[in-house]
């Protein structure tokens, strides 16, 4: 029987090229910034830090942070991605390195420790077990070392779009072995996903069960910071923020929510 993670990895395996094709992979090449305002403004100074960046992806953001001084190693599952990951730092002389492999086999797959562990947007909700990632998270920190999280707000993931209007239709938190299934036909960047890769499994993850997950394995926590803002219009309804283009909020006439959230924790020096 196809597991959740098989089904995972295949719906990532069929974004990977449709995501070469839609990132701004040319502004990127040119000296854009991948990061968003909220990330860029909250990181700190990375420049000569040994950054781990846990579901990197394609790898545009990991050289980003290349680009901002830092030593930067990304991990990813997807094969395809690593791949593509790797093609990017040679096209752009940007040097990092590239590991594929399951997050929580991040101990046994990067023999290293790290100043900054760094994983945003659309990342945590595909791990059906939070403690145990915050657990891989203390074990990849030096002491003193921090983690950086953003990602979509829980009270937003709980939210669906129905005739103009948010309602609740999703559980606030799910166990590893009951997640939500999804058979979406697009992909975050508005492009069509093939029917073969279109499923997948998400978890839901209470800020309390991030956080306490974090301080259960010895780190402290520096910030939580939750936002009117969001980097992917998550529903239809959203509008372009108007102060950046790049994120999306609710329109003035709804109720505001907290549509994004972002934590900074630091992993205590003994």
């Amino acid at each position: 029987m196809t597991s959740y993670a098989d089904t995972n990895l295949k719906n990532w395996e069929c974004r990977v090229p449709i995501h070469l094709k839609s990132y701004p992979l040319e502004k990127f090449k040119a000296g854009w910034d991948p990061l968003f305002p909220i990330e860029a403004k909250e990181i700190g100074n990375v420049a000569g830090l040994d950054v781990l960046h846990l579901q990197c992806h394609i790898g545009m953001d990991s050289l980003g942070l290349v680009r901002r001084g830092a030593n930067v190693t990304g991990l990813d599952f997807s094969p395809s991605a690593v791949t593509a990951a790797l093609g990017l730092a040679k096209e752009t002389g940007l040097k990092a390195k590239f590991v594929e492999g399951d997050i929580y086999d991040a101990p046994k797959l990067i023999k290293k420790k790290f100043d900054l562990v760094y994983t945003t947007w659309g990342t945590i909700t595909w791990l059906p077990d939070i403690k145990k990632w915050s657990a891989v998270v203390a074990k990849m920190l030096k002491p003193g070392g921090r983690l950086y999280l953003a990602d979509g707000h829980p009270t937003m993931l709980i939210m669906e779009e129905e005739e103009g209007r948010l309602v609740h239709k999703f559980p606030w938190r799910t166990d590893p072995d009951t997640p939500l299934y999804f058979d979406e036909e697009i992909t975050y960047t508005g492009d069509a996903l093939p029917k073969d890769g279109s499923a997948s499994y998400d978890w839901a993850h209470p800020l309390s069960s991030i956080i306490g997950g974090l301080l259960e394995n010895g780190l402290r926590l520096d910030f939580l910071h939750e936002h009117e803002t969001v980097a992917w219009p998550y529903v239809t309804l959203m509008v372009t923020d108007p102060d950046e283009p790049r994120m999306f909020r609710l329109p003035e006439n709804l109720p505001q929510l907290p549509l994004s959230f972002s934590i900074g924790a630091t992993r205590a020096l003994s």
